[in-house]
């Protein structure tokens, strides 16, 4: 089946809402029903032990799957390869729909940044999304087919050429599985990420208007934690004697103590005299206290979206479009660029899974210096030459030239 793409137009139905205790986020429909085909596949998703952040993106993901088979027409358990297909091609061409449009992000989107160097995000949908959404959708009908419910092949194709046949060599007693590369997966480009200069990082700094915030960038970019899993410590998890604060990993979510700059702890110490924080309590929360459904005014623990409203006003003030993520690439870079650090060491710090990906942080490093050394010897091509000097009297250049080569008078 050939659908035109180009000038389809996807409705926004539908919504995800937080759900019951067991399955924090529900795909509700446009009656305000739970959507079961989605909330059966994201408790089995959760009783597996995934983060709630997680379930949140993958409720996302499958509710952009289902407006898309409302727009074509086609039930849920009905889809082919033919509709993952078109999905992937309208998500590359079109924009995302937005409900509100853009006020004061409208001049920046999609341009870079002069004195970051990074780019704004635009309104298209990235490579890494379009893969996440063929992931989940992929998953989503692996999990209905163990049912034996849904079509009776998987609508999300797989390509095999590199692996020879597919199931080659499968167990009859065992189900078969899916194998190979997603077909419509897009490449996703390669990211060089840059390291924060001095100047940039400490005007970042000086712009944080609390010694909350002073504390928790400083923390950020001396271990490279990621956001949540520096907003999720609490008051128990920094050890002020050792000079270390354990985190909950993402993924996989073991515990992991991390060493933390002299400075860092200057900043939490001064952060914690200033709030009440118990050692069962989330160690970062809100500066103005807030009226509880009892009537009593406490602080709330601190929320990435309140993290990133700090971040946002101070790039504002700065005129930049720094992240979380800068501070955790400038620790990780400058963890490379240090000899006594191993790329062990790198890898434990930073708690990547595989050391390829960590070994990634210095190929960008050598690149980065391979740049500044090809530089130089541009520079030193544009000096002017000296001139060689003058032959003395009573010798002949035609004679020396002969004696000594043409290099030394030329």
């Amino acid at each position: 089946m050939v659908r035109s793409v180009e000038h389809l137009q996807i409705e926004l139905g539908g919504y995800v809402r937080p759900g019951e205790s067991c399955v924090p986020w529900l795909v509700y429909d446009d009656a305000g029903e739970v959507v079961r085909p989605i909330a059966e596949f994201l408790r089995d998703f959760a009783a597996r032990g995934t983060s709630p952040s997680s379930i949140r993106s993958y409720a996302y993901a499958l509710l952009r799957w289902w407006r898309w088979l409302a727009t074509v027409d086609v039930m849920w358990d009905r889809a082919t390869q033919a509709e993952v297909r078109d999905l992937a091609l309208w998500l590359q061409l079109h924009p995302k729909p937005r409900r509100l449009p853009r006020t004061a992000s409208a001049t920046t989107v999609g341009t870079t940044n002069q004195i970051t160097g990074k780019q704004y995000l635009d309104d298209h949908y990235a490579a890494r999304t379009i893969r996440h959404s063929n992931a989940v959708v992929s998953s989503f009908y692996e999990f209905w087919g163990e049912q034996g419910l849904g079509p009776l092949v998987n609508p999300v194709a797989r390509d095999h050429r590199d692996r020879g046949r597919a199931n080659a060599h499968h167990n009859p007693m065992h189900r078969f599985r899916a194998e190979g590369r997603i077909r419509h997966n897009p490449k996703i480009p390669r990211r060089r990420p840059r390291a924060m200069t001095d100047d940039a990082w400490g005007a970042l700094f000086d712009a944080m208007g609390s010694n909350r915030d002073r504390a928790l960038l400083a923390l950020a970019i001396s271990n490279g934690a990621r956001a949540s899993e520096v907003l999720g410590m609490r008051g128990i998890d920094v050890d002020w004697g050792n000079q270390q604060v354990r985190v909950i990993r993402k993924g996989t979510r073991a515990e992991q103590w991390l060493p933390a700059s002299s400075d860092a702890f200057v900043w939490l110490r001064l952060y914690l005299s200033e709030v009440s924080v118990r050692l069962e309590d989330p160690l970062w929360v809100t500066l103005r206290k807030q009226r509880d459904v009892d009537g009593t005014m406490n602080r709330v623990p601190l929320t990435y979206e309140a993290l990133r409203g700090v971040l946002r006003r101070a790039n504002a003030k700065l005129g930049t479009n720094w992240t979380m993520h800068d501070l955790r690439h400038t620790c990780a870079l400058r963890m490379a660029a240090d000899r006594n650090v191993s790329l062990r060491d790198v890898q434990t710090i930073l708690g990547h899974a595989h050391l390829e990906t960590t070994a990634e942080v210095y190929l960008v490093e050598d690149e980065r210096h391979t740049v500044e050394r090809v530089a130089e010897h541009l520079a030193r091509l544009a000096e002017p030459k000296p001139q060689p000097a003058p032959v003395g009297e009573g010798y002949s250049a035609g004679d020396l030239a002969v004696l000594f080569g043409k290099g030394v008078l030329s």
